[in-house]
């Protein structure tokens, strides 16, 4: 028997304007100053929807996206995708040269920019990106204002043109390696991915969502979430511990994601211990691992409200681990990234493909039916991020006989020393449990002696004075003269990727540079 249409699947902006549609006088979006109903936003769609479709862009064409975090924006992309187009988020603090890449290697038909926030990019974007129609958030000198050319489109009437199979996003890795890939994710792939999201995190009923980052990324992937349970999205453009204290307190959020620098910028703050947090039920953290110290000192200081998630730009979600699972009877377990979420199928495989033994570490594998298709005209990639029909992640882990998953580190990330292979991972979780340590960053640099030595970077805490060589004593009590590292440098503050990752490739660039080991 051949596949029947009713096994074709849904599409995410399908999912979005039915969404939109169930609770019409309710508040959808929020930021300070103002406020947008479920229903201004469905018409907000539905107009941008006929602008589109006025210059061209029908199905089967591509759309890039430079944005804050603004309804504005969101409507754009869904917009885009219900019209058939495919949409491709720029990063806001993305450099000129990835803009241009990407909107290039996308060959984007058209480009919208928000004008208050990026309208200096987009004068270069203008001038040198060559898309066939180039829309604004605003006036400006160049472009067509999206927002004007919606409020002359008169009412119009919302649908979804898209179908399953087709392309609904194609946006680009943050990786700290070479060019940015295209990560291809169809409607069918993408319109799980909201469902995933809401059976496996504990989702506030009548959700209040701080959006505090980019939109554009994984913050995004949970207004759809949101909306589903009739709540609201509250937007904030630029974290500042302050104004994220002021605003939990002042909206009533009770739900948020941040990557864990900004925790960690909150634990700092020096008003924390009086701000209103009452409000807070679910904070979810990823992006990169959290420091487990850390973690306790905000379960004492902000409440039992944490939950990591795990996943990438290929497949989202992987992982979840809990609010329950952030026992302080267990607290081996915070360095844990959870459990599978259902949909998802986790191996643990080694270079030819076997399943690793238990307690044996080896690279996450999944199957899901909302993974990536593969990489934007990358075959080569594509087969090697694929092979052994698995997504291969990168990510070196253990599990525990219950299946909770405890990643050591990215594979390319692993020093060898003297023979020896080190996780630095590892090795940043003994350094963050010193009380002088904010954050840190271990990586490998080149040894006459050893080939390469573990070297650490090191934050500490406002106030704090510690040696280098107390340091090293504190890691090799607890993990011995191997993990130790050859070298701590103190910072004012670690390099961050455009999500808010630790740039370990600008931190190793200059000890590796001029030799045959690849730094990124």
């Amino acid at each position: 028997m051949t596949d029947q249409p009713v096994r074709a699947g849904s599409t995410l902006s399908g999912l979005s304007l039915r969404v939109l549609a169930r609770h019409p006088d309710r508040v959808a979006f929020s930021w300070e100053g103002g406020e947008i109903t479920y229903a201004q936003t469905l018409d907000l769609i539905a107009r941008f929807q006929s602008v589109y479709a006025a210059h061209g862009l029908v199905r089967g064409k591509r759309l890039a996206l430079l944005a804050g975090n603004r309804v504005e924006a969101w409507c754009a992309g869904v917009a885009a995708q219900a019209n058939g187009l495919s949409l491709t988020p720029l990063h806001p603090i993305g450099s000129l040269d990835d803009h241009l890449y990407q909107v290039g290697n996308a060959e984007a038909d058209a480009l919208v920019v928000d004008v208050p926030r990026h309208g200096a990019r987009g004068a270069e974007l203008a001038a040198q990106a060559g898309v066939g129609v180039f829309f604004t958030l605003g006036q400006a000198d160049y472009g067509i204002d999206l927002l004007a050319a919606a409020q002359d489109a008169g009412a119009v009437t919302a649908r979804d043109l898209a179908q399953a199979d087709d392309l609904a996003v194609l946006n680009y890795t943050g990786g700290t390696t070479g060019r940015p890939k295209g990560v291809v994710t169809r409607h069918v792939a993408a319109a799980a991915r909201p469902g995933a999201v809401l059976g496996a995190f504990e989702i506030p009923d009548n959700p209040i969502y701080l959006a505090v980052a980019p939109i554009s990324h994984v913050t995004g992937q949970k207004i759809l979430p949101t909306l589903f349970k009739g709540g609201r999205v509250h937007l904030m453009n630029g974290f500042s511990s302050r104004g994220v204290l002021d605003t939990i307190a002042r909206e009533r959020i009770n739900m948020a994601l941040m990557v864990p620098t900004m925790i960690y910028g909150l634990l700092d703050d020096p008003d924390l211990d009086t701000a209103d947090l009452s409000s807070l039920e679910l904070l979810l953290y990823g992006a990169s691992p959290m420091s487990p110290s850390r973690l306790i000192e905000g379960m004492q200081r902000i409440g039992p409200v944490f939950s990591q998630l795990y996943g990438q730009s290929e497949c989202y979600p992987i992982s979840v681990l809990s609010k329950a699972d952030h026992d302080p009877a267990n607290p081996e377990r915070f360095g844990s990234c959870g459990v599978p979420v259902p949909g998802v199928d986790v191996r643990l495989l080694n270079e030819d493909g076997s399943e690793v033994a238990q307690g044996e570490p080896g690279e996450i594998c999944v199957r899901s039916v909302h993974a990536f298709e593969g990489y934007w005209n990358l075959p080569e990639l594509t087969a090697e991020a694929t092979q052994h029909g698995w997504l291969h992640t990168g990510d070196v882990a253990r599990a525990d006989p219950r299946g909770y998953l405890y990643i050591v580190d990215r594979r390319k990330d692993m020093i060898v020393t003297g023979g020896f292979n080190v996780y630095p991972r590892e090795v940043e979780d003994a350094l963050s449990a010193h009380p002088a340590v904010s954050q840190v960053a271990v990586f490998g640099v080149p040894d006459a002696k050893w080939g390469e030595a573990v070297a650490a970077a090191v934050v500490l805490r406002a106030g704090a004075q510690v040696e280098a060589e107390a340091l090293m004593q504190h890691v090799r009590a607890r993990k011995g003269p191997v993990q130790t590292p050859k070298r701590i440098d103190f910072m004012d503050a670690l390099p961050a990727t455009s999500v808010g990752k630790v740039d370990k490739k600008q931190l190793r660039a200059a000890f590796w540079a001029g030799r045959d080991r690849m730094v990124g």
